[in-house]
């Protein structure tokens, strides 16, 4: 009957939840513009840069809203339904939660459930309504914190732990923190509510003897803090999860906790059945489990061999990550050894950091000076968390796969984390330790590109990179793909620190827009670059990036030898001419520019390689004849736009194609691999593959991809 009773309950809120939201009279409209009129939810947030197709996407700044108004063809609909609003007016940014505020906007389909729309704005933004005097207070406090932080990782981390603010963060930084599992430090969760509830309890003890006086008081922090950091969905959810830990510490009975925490869940999903499927919601109840069933156990065998502060301080994150392990697993589709070890190494410092940053931001409108002390005190923990973060995220992680596959695999680590538990202290052990030995076996034999490598075409998504191996951590890179993090992360992973030669092969955002990254605590010895400067943002912004790095313009017949440990390559330039060459326009973006690319062979004692950019049909006609070779790097990520007698001629035996999974270019063709495989050629591409290595000995041909078959080398030859 229980079973029943609450399967009819949820079914029933969400029918009306999603009956109200689909039929509403904005989702009437998508495809049109509108005028709309809305309340402000969420803190309006700047998106991360990504690149829509061959250019940058312009900034833009996203938050939740209610709509309220909505006006098309001079007639003017009133509805109270959650939209989500992408805007490109900065001075959003100083709008706060509350305000109602107009614009004009194209209604578009949302991907989010839980929003009836989403609303593109044009034009300026219309203030209709002040922020209250409540929220222009909590608007200051969060901007004081913000403000006085100093501006290096170190700092932006405080008012991310503290308010959940990470608008100080680098895109590196924090994909350092996704990356070494402490991303959670920064997203506003059980844990910092807990930590502040648990704070305002222990100091009600000097005040009030009664226990239920203390959980009143508290509780009102709570509130009071809900307010502070924005009760969004994520911070309602992660106040229950608190509130479940805080009774149960609060009344002492933990046989209490787990009926508590059921009756939280039931809540939440009762009062937001979205936040059912929501992943952040499964980690926090998963978390909040842990810290009650798991942490006093693990604090208990801690204890025997830790002084009791430590073991405590230890016990609760240890709890949760072994806890979140599947979900995290399957979110993220690998697993880091490093991710507990790096959670054990901050664990101590974690509470410090948010109760004192805290008291900080409360009285940081009226004491600025002392607030700055107290930030320069949390500052040492705070940096000490960031170098864990750049530390741990080095280290190589094992990718898995995302999903079901992902999930499965992390649950079946964590049922044999139970059993290690269950089982006699002698045999406990024994299997701990052949775990940890099997574990860092498992990691070190998996890690891409595994050992040897000569050639490596980076998974940088909708995008070029590849990579040629001098030796001595020195390397020949060939575009610098569409994302930083991605670029980055392919270079450590191969060990690059000097780059003797990049070659841009042309300026399209695809290829230069992850140059930052290829940049990052690398040296680059030397430049190459096409002719053709369009389009002249990206080029511009690559020359500034560049400043006092040797730039060559190369055009056909242009042709060098690099040296290095491991061996001397031949670089002859075929394109692009030195004169103008005009060409017919194909469909998609831009024809003249990807066919000002530079095409170049490389030639090494143990192979030769073709590599294009993005040069089309009309181009790769004028290079006939050419040179059969070994390796062909595809162009134009595999596109349909290739010429048969080209491809015949070079005859490759190994043919790579960079190209983003589900892009809407339909890259790679169909067409372009039958071609291909009809060659006799082996075809690998790693939207489906991966990051792909290549080992080369004497025009023999070792594979290993960081997808799919991971464990196993594909030899061709």
């Amino acid at each position: 009957m229980v079973l029943i009773a609450a399967a009819l309950l949820g079914s029933g809120v969400m029918s009306f939840r999603q009956m109200g939201v689909q039929g509403s009279q904005i989702r009437a409209m998508v495809g049109q513009s509108a005028m709309v009129e809305f309340q402000i939810t969420t803190d309006p947030v700047q998106s991360a840069p990504h690149v829509f197709g061959t250019t940058l996407a312009p900034r833009s700044f996203s938050f939740l809203a209610t709509a309220l108004k909505v006006s098309n063809s001079g007639i003017s609909y009133k509805m109270r339904v959650p939209i989500r609003v992408i805007a490109s007016d900065k001075n959003v940014l100083s709008m706060l939660p509350g305000q109602r505020i107009r614009v004009v906007g194209v209604v578009k389909i949302a991907k989010e459930s839980r929003v009836a729309v989403l609303l593109l704005t044009r034009g300026k933004i219309v203030k209709v309504t002040d922020a209250s005097r409540w929220a222009r207070s909590l608007g200051g406090i969060r901007t004081n914190l913000r403000d006085l932080s100093k501006h290096d990782d170190a700092g932006a981390l405080i008012p991310g732990m503290v308010l959940g603010d990470t608008s100080l963060q680098s895109v590196e930084f924090k994909a350092a923190m996704r990356r070494s599992g402490l991303t959670h430090l920064v997203a506003v969760s059980g844990a910092n509510f807990a930590i502040i509830s648990l704070f305002v309890l222990w100091c009600m003890q000097w005040v009030f003897k009664s226990i239920r006086i203390r959980l009143i008081f508290t509780a009102l922090a709570l509130l009071c803090f809900i307010a502070l950091v924005r009760p969004s969905p994520s911070v309602l959810r992660a106040a229950a999860m608190a509130s479940v830990v805080l009774a149960a510490r609060g009344t002492g009975r933990r046989a209490d906790a787990l009926p508590a925490l059921g009756f939280a869940i039931g809540a939440v999903v009762i009062g937001d059945p979205w936040q059912a499927r929501e992943p952040g919601f499964a980690l926090s109840v998963l978390a909040t489990a842990g810290l009650l069933l798991l942490a006093p156990r693990i604090g208990s065998w801690l204890k025997g061999y830790l002084p009791k502060i430590l073991a405590e301080a230890i016990s609760p994150p240890l709890a949760a990550v072994v806890m979140c392990a599947p979900i995290l697993i399957a979110l993220t589709g690998y697993l880091g050894l490093m991710t507990v070890i790096a959670n054990l190494l901050v664990a101590p410092v974690v509470a410090p950091i948010t109760i004192i940053g805290f008291i900080a931001a409360l009285i940081s409108p009226i004491a600025p000076s002392i607030t700055s002390i107290l930030l320069w005190v949390i500052h040492f923990p705070s940096a000490w968390i960031a170098n864990v973060a750049q530390w741990s995220a080095k280290f190589p992680v094992l990718q898995l796969g995302s999903g079901l596959a992902g999930f499965v695999i992390g649950a079946v680590v964590l049922c044999i984390l139970a059993i290690a538990m269950i089982i006699s202290k002698r045999s406990r052990r024994i299997l701990v330790l052949g775990l940890v030995i099997v574990s860092i076996s498992f990691f070190w034999l998996s890690q891409w590109p595994g050992g040897e490598w000569d050639i490596a075409n980076c998974d940088v998504g909708q995008g070029d990179s590849l990579v040629i191996n001098l030796g001595g951590h020195r390397g020949l890179v060939i575009d610098a793909g569409p994302d930083a993090q991605l670029e980055d992360r392919c270079l450590h992973q191969l060990g690059i620190s000097t780059i003797s030669l990049l070659v841009l092969t042309h300026f399209h955002a695809d290829h230069v827009e992850g140059l930052v990254g290829l940049l990052h605590d690398r040296k680059v010895e030397g430049v190459w670059i096409t002719s053709n400067p369009a389009p002249i943002l990206e080029s511009r912004r690559v020359h500034t990036l560049l400043e006092g790095i040797p730039i060559t313009e190369v055009t056909r017949g242009y042709s060098a030898t690099i040296g290095g440990e491991r061996r001397a390559l031949s670089l002859n330039v075929l394109w692009p001419n030195s004169e103008v060459t005009s060409t017919a326009e194909l469909p998609g973006d831009g024809s003249a520019i990807n066919n000002s690319s530079v095409a170049l062979t490389i030639t090494a004692s143990d192979f030769t390689l073709f590599s294009g950019g993005d040069i089309e049909p009309e181009v790769q006609a004028q290079l006939l004849p050419v040179d059969k070779v070994d390796i062909y790097k595809v162009s134009h990520h595999g596109s349909s736009y290739q010429d048969a007698i080209f491809m015949r001629e070079l005859s490759p035996a190994l043919s790579l194609i960079s190209v983003g999974l589900g892009n809407t270019y339909g890259h790679p063709s169909a067409r372009t691999i039958a071609a291909l495989v009809r060659l006799g050629s082996k075809v690998f591409r790693t939207d489906t593959d991966g990051a792909i290595a290549v080992e080369a000995r004497d025009h023999v041909f070792a594979v290993r991809t960081s997808g799919g078959r991971w464990w196993k080398k594909v030899r061709l030859s």
